[in-house]
């Protein structure tokens, strides 16, 4: 044989090679595309997706129904609850760093999106924080702040939870002093008119102990400068300090307002059939009667949100006052998380609900993009007949018959 001609002969040979690798190489190109696409769109675009369809609720003001005068402010507050950020006992790494990639994602989304003024969080932000040692602390609240990480000109406020400083009987004041340490102190919070009242609802027990007689003091204290702030003409014992809004606060608490049970709560996000029935136990699943009643009759609230169930619900209290239970923020509490968005003014306001993804459409995602593959990697290992091709003999053998 010619040299030529065994050159060509290897030639050919070489590329009847190459060409299964080649289609080998394109098939891995594309089952990692896919992947590639596949963890975007579950782990990033879906909050943008969903997200995007909430806005905020339009809100009465006096120029609406054809008042005269400077239109009043309105502010836009997002309000979540029960984070409940995994500690280190607790807390297994993996669902750790699933569910607290969730919230990153959700919660930094909703921020550009929707671009908030302040943001109130109502209570069990951490999961452990009512028995973590110094140094796990630490390590929560630096979690925390990159998890909610947000612009010098969004303000952050919350509420402390029974997770966060314990029940009554395990609260103390080094456990207060450290989450105020972290989170602004302040009970009482003014801003464009609108008065909010973040209340310590694990130290309305009524037993008289310190940390319980000082809260009810504080409320006391800010109910009498609410009171002045209502009276057109000062009266002499209101002092000279400070006045705030004449604007009926909103009341910021993580226990809800004592009602027997979820029983006339609905919606979607509400408790679990099998929950609505289930008694609220007094100072433990809701405050007690005595201090719901307290804090109606001190504060006089035009709007009361709440946390702690983990479901959402609205009741109406007294004189037609409305308190929202708001859902929990983490997928680790309920398959539809959301948070409550309000447009607030002195006078007026208006809320809506933004649900998150549900955790069923991104399981229910990774799960027919796993039989996809599988069934792309078969067809290719010519394990199984490519659907194409098996319909398109079926349908010849049809035709034949």
């Amino acid at each position: 044989m010619a040299a030529g001609d065994m050159a060509s002969t290897r030639l050919g040979a070489g590329r009847q090679h190459l060409r299964p690798l080649k289609r080998r190489g394109l098939v891995l190109l594309r089952l990692t595309a896919i992947v590639f696409a596949v963890l975007l769109f579950c782990e990033f675009l879906i909050y943008y997706l969903v997200i995007f369809r909430c806005s905020w609720p339009a809100v009465k003001t006096p120029a609406d129904a054809g008042g005269l005068g400077t239109p009043e402010p309105v502010l836009r507050a997002m309000f979540l609850a029960d984070t409940h950020l995994l500690g280190a006992v607790r807390g297994h790494w993996l669902d750790k760093l699933r569910r607290e990639w969730q919230m990153e994602r959700a919660f930094q989304t909703a921020l550009w999106l929707l671009q908030p003024e302040v943001v109130f969080i109502l209570g069990d932000i951490f999961d452990e924080g009512k028995w973590s040692s110094s140094q796990a602390w630490a390590d929560d609240v630096g979690r925390f702040w990159k998890i909610f990480r947000h612009a010098p000109h969004v303000q952050l406020r919350a509420v402390a939870g029974n997770h966060d400083i314990g029940f009554h009987y395990q609260m103390n004041t080094y456990k207060i002093k450290r989450f105020e340490k972290v989170f602004n102190p302040e009970r009482l919070f003014s801003w464009k008119g609108i008065n909010f009242v973040m209340v310590n609802s694990v130290a309305l027990e009524g037993d008289g102990c310190d940390i319980c007689s000082g809260a009810e003091a504080e409320l006391l204290e800010i109910s009498h400068r609410l009171n002045c702030s209502r009276e057109e003409h000062r009266p002499q014992e209101c002092g000279d300090g400070q006045r705030l809004p004449a604007s009926a606060p909103i009341l910021l608490q993580h226990f809800p307002l004592y009602r027997r049970n979820d029983a006339n709560c609905s919606g979607e996000d509400a408790a679990p059939p099998d929950e609505k029935y289930t008694p609220f136990k007094e100072r433990y699943d809701a405050l007690s009667q005595e201090a719901s009643r307290k804090l109606l009759w001190w504060l006089r609230p035009r709007l009361v949100l709440s946390g702690h169930t983990h479901s959402a619900c609205e009741v109406l209290h007294g004189a037609g006052v409305l308190e929202v239970s708001v859902p929990s923020f983490s997928w680790r509490n309920r398959n539809n998380p959301s948070f409550i968005m309000g447009s607030v003014t002195p006078t007026e306001y208006a809320l809506a609900k933004c649900y998150l993804p549900c955790e069923d459409t991104v399981l229910t995602t990774y799960c027919t993009a796993a039989g996809g593959l599988m069934l792309l990697t078969l067809v290719h290992a010519g394990l199984v007949a490519s659907p194409f091709h098996f319909g398109w003999n079926m349908l010849r053998k049809f035709k034949t018959t």
